[in-house]
């Protein structure tokens, strides 16, 4: 069993930076699939950007040029660098590994975007 832990979530201005951070236990992240999903107040969550097992990575148009996902192996750790903020982009963060067992997500980290 897999799991998920978010952090790294917090209240920024428009156009500042965050780095969110999904640490897994329990199995080894290099194996799965991670997704970064949002969802904002009152909406449904939606994909963000995916790292496959084979290095590629992938990201909605939303983001795409802003939003950076890279893995830490060492850490057992995928991150989402997120630049040039902006209000649109609050709600709670999500990351998701899909393998090995299925899927599994963590508990999410609250980015608030405001001026």
């Amino acid at each position: 069993q897999v799991r998920l832990v978010e952090s790294g979530g917090d209240l920024v201005q428009p156009g500042e930076s965050l780095r969110l951070s999904c640490v897994a236990s329990g199995g080894f992240l290099a194996k799965y699939s991670v997704d970064w999903y949002r969802q904002p107040p009152g909406g449904q969550r939606d994909l963000l950007a995916t790292s496959t097992r084979g290095g590629r990575e992938m990201y909605m148009v939303s983001v795409k040029g802003r939003f950076t996902v890279s893995r830490d192996s060492t850490k057992n750790t995928v991150y989402l660098q997120m630049n040039d903020l902006t209000p649109s982009d609050s709600g709670v963060y999500y990351c998701k590994a899909v393998g090995e067992g299925g899927e599994f997500w963590g508990e999410g980290t609250h980015v608030t975007v405001s001026p």
